[in-house]
């Protein structure tokens, strides 16, 4: 089980570094190259850009979850 969850801890991670490094900082991003760079007159930021927001979001929130779990696994193993 804790074979599990670090692996899964390492896949997370790897992926949460990918994502944080698509988004546009201020001189632009990884994130233009798949369409980021189209803006809406209207809501300030493109589609894409908030799409990679909420997937930043849930991955970091399982990163989290998994981080926990794996704390109490290995705590209540030890």
């Amino acid at each position: 089980m804790v074979l599990g969850f670090s692996i899964a801890l390492i896949v997370f991670s790897l992926l949460l570094m990918l994502l944080v490094l698509m988004h546009k900082g201020k001189g632009g991003g990884l994130s233009d190259m798949f369409g980021g760079g189209m803006q809406s007159s209207v809501g300030g930021s493109s589609v894409a850009e908030r799409n990679l927001d909420r997937i930043t979001v849930v991955i970091g929130l399982l990163w989290l979850a998994c981080i926990i779990v794996l704390g109490i696994v290995m705590k209540s193993n030890g």
